[in-house]
């Protein structure tokens, strides 16, 4: 079967033993979603959470370079003892699929696009429970953030992890990695301050026991977040899906599978305005 230019081979391997999802039945999901994710994903490093032999099997992340395609390139970049390793990004459908092919399921995706790695243009925070918490408990921490970002006058929109939790994700002008690293542990901490029972913004789990860590570490350079609309590696297929604020009271975090994402693209897109908000932090 090829598609977008692409040979998927062994097209009728199960991926998702428990929802019976193929690898081929991936890469049509994928094709059918780029309008939705590309702009997400394209020109941005990533890294992928590859599953050979389906998620039952050994999965592992993979970020670096191996996929050959027109729609992937290479990035060289320093690593901390200064030599250079090579990092990829996706340009086009063609190399999405390409992905796919080798056996991604997960696209990670860092803040910041490849013409300018040192200024991240968004801000992304993981609302993770303890074990025990309940599903309340998570929706009240995502209305409490957005209260608190809603006091700060930024627009902010909201999206399934897909497995047990929420992002909120902030679009903002490019701003380097620093200012966007210090913001983003500071409203952790106002939330950990204000609700000192509820929230931590520790990252030691030894210290958030009964509570909710308002992960704002995916907001250091090198550090990436699950792009909207990615597949996650999970028995039931679950997607990371943009959804409306008003829609936190109907959705679940792991509610929404391929068949509902790709239903969804009937309806108006939750972040329609994504891209045309102009803020500073």
């Amino acid at each position: 079967m090829i598609t977008k230019n692409v040979e998927i081979t062994s097209p009728q391997k199960l991926v998702f033993k428990k929802s019976k999802i193929t690898k081929l039945d991936l890469a049509l999901y994928y094709e059918k979603i780029a309008p939705r994710i590309m702009p997400y994903l394209k020109n941005r490093i990533i890294s992928t959470v590859r599953c050979p032999a389906g998620t039952k099997g050994t999965c592992f992340y993979k970020k670096h370079l191996e996929t050959k395609n027109k729609g992937v390139k290479k990035i060289d970049l320093p690593n901390n003892s200064g030599n250079k390793e090579d990092y990829y990004y996706i340009t086009n459908t063609s190399g999405l699929i390409a992905e796919v092919q080798m056996n991604a399921i997960e696209f990670h995706i860092w803040g910041s696009k490849v013409d300018k790695l040192d200024q991240a243009d968004l801000i992304v925070f993981d609302l993770d429970p303890d074990e025990g918490l309940s599903l309340k408990d998570v929706k009240e921490g995502v209305t409490d953030l957005k209260w608190v970002l809603d006091n700060l006058k930024l627009t902010s929109f909201l999206k399934t992890s897909g497995g047990k939790g929420y992002h909120v994700v902030i679009p903002i002008k490019p701003t380097n990695w620093e200012q966007v690293k210090e913001f983003s542990k500071n409203i952790a901490g106002v939330m950990s301050e204000k609700w000192p029972d509820k929230y931590t913004n520790n990252v030691r789990k030894i210290n958030r026991r009964g509570k909710i860590f308002i992960d704002w570490m995916r907001n250091i350079k090198g550090s990436t977040s699950i792009v909207p609309y990615s597949v996650r590696a999970k028995d039931l297929c679950t997607i990371s899906i943009p959804i409306e604020w008003d829609e936190l009271d109907k959705i679940t975090p792991d509610s929404i599978d391929i068949k509902g994402a790709i239903k969804r693209l009937d309806n108006k897109d939750p972040w329609v305005n994504f891209f045309e908000v102009k803020q500073k932090i």
